[in-house]
Order: C-alpha cells, then structure tokens, then sequence
C-alpha cells in the first residue's frame, strides 16, 4: 500500500510535467534539424570555397577584371556627379535668324536590359514584379557567380546586355522596318531607317553594350544590305547615371564582346560587332569628372562634324530624356522632357546650330518632334 500510495502521488506531481516534457521535445525538433543542416552544409562547403577558388586563380585575368568593376562600382556610386550639371541658358533666337545649321537626329533606345529586368517593372504589373522580385535578384547573382568562375568577360549587372525580352523587343523592331508603312510621312522616316532614302544617313550608338545591340539587331537588314556600312560608338553618348549598369566593360578601341544572351538568341549579332563597328572614338568607360551636361554638348557638337544629314543613334532613356530638357526651350511642356521613352521605340526631331563667340549653341526645334 505505501508502494502504490508512493506512486499515486509521484503521478500527482509529474502529471502536469508531462505537456512540458512533449512541448520540450517538440522545440528541440526544430533546433536537432538546423544542427544537422548546418552541418551538411558547412561540410559541401568546404569543397565548393576550395573549387571556387581554384576557378578564380586558373582564370586570374578575369578574376582581376571582376575585381576592378567592383571598384569601378563603388568609386562612380559614390565619388562621381554624373547628373550635376546645369540646365544650360536658352539661346537667343536672333543668333539663329542670321545663320544656322540644322540636323535630322533620330534616337533609338534599347531593348530591355537586364539591370531593367531585374529592378524595374517594366512592362510587368508592380504586383507580379514584387513577387518576381527577390527570384529575379537570387537569379541575376548567381549568373554573376558563374560567369566569374567560367572566367568570361561578362556580366549581368554592370554594362548590362539586353535580356531574353530586351532581344525580342528589338527583333519586333527589326520586323516593324519591314512592314509598309501607313502613311507617307512613315514611309520618308523608315526609308530613312533602312537606309533606302534619298536623304543620307549615319548610325551611331552609345559604348554600352546594349545599345550597340540594339542597333546591330534593329538595323540588321540595312547592315546585311550594306555590309561595308559601320556604327559609331561614341561615349558621349555613355547613360547618365551612377549605377554599375551604365558603365562601360569594352577596353578602348577595342571590339564589342557578345553576351552570352545574344550568343543563344541571336548569333548573327557577332558578325556585325567584330565587323561593322567603328571603335574608333571609344575610349573607354567615362571619366569621374565627367557629367551628363558635358557628354551632351560634346555630342552636338560632333553631330555637326559629320555629313550626313540624319543621324540614328543608339542610346538610353536618361540620356535622350535629358537631352530634350537641355535644349528644348525653357517654356516647352514637351512630353519628351516628362516621360522616357519606351524599349525599342525611335523619337525622330531636328536641332539648330548657331555659333556665338566661336562656340556652338543648340535647340531642338520642337515642332519637329
């Protein structure tokens, strides 16, 4: 009796330990299964840091090359004033009564790059782009990863290519130049396009590289028809912006290298990069000290260099957006000092040159936007 009576009250004062006991069990649950994963991990990772830099070293070059778009990176992040400058005074008009030059300019932005896919929306809703978000992000650095350890000269983020739609945004462009055009004004300005006009024309582009493939890609037609015609890359025409995106990965004077996007979706971009781009003016990424304001007035002012009467330039939604803020009067409410242009889309106007104390001044003339 003294046994079980023992016994009665050990249950009495253990019974209400027992829901504890089980929820200590459940609570260790948790904690024995991320002891054991972080285990398993800390063991793969071991080989994987040692295979990792195994790959950097046997690829050093590229390694180095990676290392200085990091800096490269930081330093324009946060030393550079690319989008301080000043809105320049509006010209007196008079100047241009006496003497002026005038010049046909069509600009062309890019496809969709893949800094724009992976931080901006797009065409996408702000609800499906949130959710795409962090994937998007999670994708875009591990490419990154990997193209450092295959050693390639490429990148996702900085000098950006076009992405998959950035490709097929510009191949409809491509299609659209082939289309009858529906009136007779489309019909003057996509000649011009193609290159079967009257008027004379030039293609140029920015040093990025998706601009340069969106005008090897767009104009591929006019480029196969001609295949002595070249693209200018010019760098005032570089993005205004401090993000890795708009610097530039292609060493002076020297070829444009294809993405590997572009390898995949459109091989024919290769010929036309090693064969029909004059690097000559490219001398590289921009400079810190330099600013949109300065890149702008350089490229009006090699605008008038040339002799052709209408220029196709390759380019950049900032830029262009800019450009039309900078030399439309101070009075204009042009929706093009408001909005961007779309990917793909070409914006046709003219500008006035007049020289006042050995100097070119500039205006857009805006009825013929």
């Amino acid at each position: 009796l003294s046994l079980l009576a023992f016994k009665i009250i050990c249950l009495i004062f253990l019974l209400p330990l027992i829901p504890m006991a089980v929820l200590g069990v459940i609570m260790a649950v948790p904690a024995l299964i991320s002891f054991y994963v972080l285990w398993v991990i800390s063991m793969l990772l071991r080989p994987v840091v040692v295979i990792s830099v195994g790959l950097l070293l046997w690829n050093f070059p590229s390694t180095v090359l990676k290392f200085k778009q990091v800096v490269n990176t930081v330093a324009y992040m946060f030393l550079t004033n690319d989008k301080k400058y000043k809105k320049l005074p509006d010209p007196n008009m008079d100047d241009f009564k006496v003497k002026h030059e005038r010049k046909t300019i069509i600009f062309v932005r890019h496809g969709e790059s893949c800094w724009n896919d992976t931080f901006n929306a797009g065409e996408r809703s702000k609800l499906d782009f949130l959710k795409g978000f962090l994937p998007g992000l999670l994708l875009a650095s591990l490419t990154e990863i990997y193209l450092a350890l295959t050693g390639r000269v490429d990148s996702w983020f900085y000098d950006s290519p076009l992405s998959e739609y950035g490709v097929s945004q510009i191949t409809r462009l491509a299609e659209f130049l082939k289309r009858p055009p529906t009136t007779p004004e489309e019909k003057k300005y996509i000649d011009i396009l193609n290159g079967t006009s009257s008027h004379s024309s030039v293609l140029l582009s920015s040093n990025l590289r998706r601009a340069i493939s969106t005008v090897c890609i767009g104009f591929r037609s006019r480029l196969s028809s001609s295949p002595s015609s070249k693209i200018i890359i010019h760098p005032s025409l570089q993005e205004i912006s401090r993000n890795p995106d708009t610097l530039s990965i292609t060493p002076p004077h020297l070829l444009v290298e294809p993405s590997w996007i572009e390898k995949r979706l459109y091989p024919g971009v290769v010929h036309s990069l090693r064969n029909q781009c004059d690097m000559t003016y490219h001398t590289g990424n921009k400079s810190m000290d330099s600013n949109g304001g300065k890149r702008m007035s350089e490229f009006s002012d090699f605008a008038f260099t040339l002799d052709e009467e209408v220029l196709i330039c390759g380019g950049h939604s900032l830029w262009f957006r800019s450009y039309f803020r900078q030399y439309l009067p101070s009075g204009s409410r042009h929706v093009a000092k408001v909005k961007k242009m779309v990917n793909g889309g070409c914006v046709k106007f003219e500008v006035l040159r007049a020289v006042k104390g050995g100097k070119g001044v500039y205006v857009i003339d805006e009825e013929s936007i």
